[in-house]
């Protein structure tokens, strides 16, 4: 494709269609309207994103992204630390935050067990949820992973792992979501949700 700008334009759009959700196309959308806000949007977000290099961390504890170390999350004194949920990555904690979900505490993993990509157990943090498990305060690991075969592939792992700590170790359920119609449903979740039935 022919440029129509100059060096400095082509390397933002180039830089901007590596964002997730955004293509080539999309970029140079998001490049024109950033040029033409340039002090309202420009100048904030390109401070903004100088703040975040030096001031962002991940946390040493549960592996969260803040501003601090420990996290936001980790040094909340309402939160229950008996409570360990556990997710594949930090917009899986965020997600979860968002639904106040969760009022205990997090480990993120960075990702799930997949042999087929060559992430295994030493590329996660699984050993460090492992002693966080054998904490005397915990009483409870969420897995908070998809239900992809990965994500269950994780869960199993873990589990095992987690046999001889004094912890009960529990899943997210699946099966029909809110407001689904079974009709809708694929038959993967319907059997899901048959065999996770509950009293009503």
């Amino acid at each position: 494709m022919a440029s129509v700008a100059g060096p400095e334009i082509e390397r933002l759009i180039q830089l901007l269609a590596r964002l997730p959700g955004l293509g080539p196309r999309s970029a140079r959308r998001a490049a024109l309207h950033l040029i033409k806000k340039r002090e309202a949007l420009m100048a904030p977000l390109a401070a903004a994103m100088q703040v975040a290099i030096s001031k962002i961390q991940v946390c040493k504890t549960c592996g969260n992204i803040d501003s601090q170390n420990p996290c936001t999350v980790c040094t909340d004194a309402r939160r229950d630390p008996s409570i360990i949920t556990v997710v594949a990555d930090v917009s899986d904690l965020w997600a979860l935050e968002r639904a106040h979900a969760v009022n205990g505490l997090y480990h993120v993993l960075g990702g799930t067990l997949s042999p087929l990509d060559g992430v295994g157990p030493q590329d996660l943090a699984i050993d460090s949820l492992v002693s966080r498990a054998h904490q005397p305060q915990v009483t409870e690991v969420i897995l908070a992973l998809n239900a992809t075969v990965d994500g269950q592939t994780t869960a199993h792992y873990i589990t095992d792992l987690l046999q001889d700590a004094d912890v009960k170790v529990t899943r997210l359920a699946h099966g029909v979501p809110v407001g689904g119609e079974l009709d809708y449903l694929d038959e993967g979740t319907l059997a899901a949700a048959m065999r996770q039935r509950t009293l009503f």
